[in-house]
């Protein structure tokens, strides 16, 4: 089973996203920001990373940076909202180095578990619910699909 670690520094965020990824069948880590994403990946090393870009402390940017030097075998994607300094600047640069995947926020649910798949095989054939978003989140019905923290 391939392992996922999540960073961002949004604790909904990072539990939604583990428990989509959890339900799809992927064993999931959750950091806070890029400085312990890096100690968890030296500990417990995932097959992919995918990363918020725009955090306190060691950013998405920084965090990407850090796993193409250390763990160049490990996949990347990148996701940011709107908060870069200009629009759309993160995402290219998170791409330029070395995201293979990135998405804007909110994220599609199906986009960002099809990139999963292409990126690290299929989750565990145990896991039932992997389409289904949890509680409290937009998304919840089969015909939406926007993972989105509901205020």
């Amino acid at each position: 089973m391939a392992r996922i670690l999540v960073v961002d520094d949004d604790g909904q965020i990072r539990s939604m996203l583990r428990l989509t990824l959890e339900r799809a069948g992927y064993e999931t880590e959750t950091a806070p920001d890029g400085e312990a994403a890096v100690r968890l990946q030296r500990q417990k090393p995932a097959d992919l990373l995918i990363t918020d870009i725009i955090m306190p402390g060691r950013d998405g940017l920084e965090a990407i940076m850090d796993f193409r030097r250390e763990f160049r075998e490990c996949k990347i994607i990148a996701i940011s909202g709107e908060g870069c300094r200009l629009p759309g600047d993160c995402l290219p640069a998170a791409r330029q180095l070395g995201a293979a995947r990135v998405f804007l926020k909110p994220v599609e649910r199906v986009e960002l578990l099809s990139a999963v798949r292409a990126l690290v095989g299929e989750g565990s054939t145990a896991a039932s619910a992997g389409n289904a978003a949890p509680a409290g989140w937009s998304g919840a019905a089969a015909d939406s699909s926007r993972m989105t923290r509901q205020e």
